[in-house]
């Protein structure tokens, strides 16, 4: 069984940082694409970021791009550091398994989810 549990979320001023984490254990994820979501009260899952695991491949969403940056290490840990932060990023962020190296940017891509972590972002 895939477990993946996100931390790091809280309460931050706008134009400062935070440093998401997500412990993946359970299987392999050499071969894996691994990525972020957030979701806002009354909106759709949007995708943030991915990192196919086995290799330095990236995409962000232009939402983001130039702020956000998402990276792994070998402990199977998926990272996701926000910088220059606005009050729209304000969300709760999910942490995404996906079984196949191939980059995917919709929730359906993807086969597994933790339980998310709140990032609240004020003015």
């Amino acid at each position: 069984q895939v477990q993946l549990v996100e931390s790091g979320g809280g309460l931050v001023q706008a134009g400062g940082s935070l440093r998401l984490s997500c412990a993946a254990s359970g299987r392999t994820f050499s071969t894996y694409t691994m990525g972020w979501f957030r979701q806002a009260p009354g909106k759709e899952r949007e995708f943030v970021a991915a990192i196919i695991w086995r290799g330095t491949s990236t995409f962000y969403a232009d939402s983001v791009k130039g702020r956000f940056t998402i990276s792994g290490n070998n402990a199977n840990t998926l990272y996701l550091q926000m910088n220059a932060l606005k009050p729209e990023d304000t969300a709760v962020y999910y942490c995404a398994a996906r079984r196949v190296p191939i980059m995917g940017v919709a929730p359906t891509d993807y086969n597994y989810w933790g339980q998310g972590t709140q990032v609240t972002v004020s003015s």
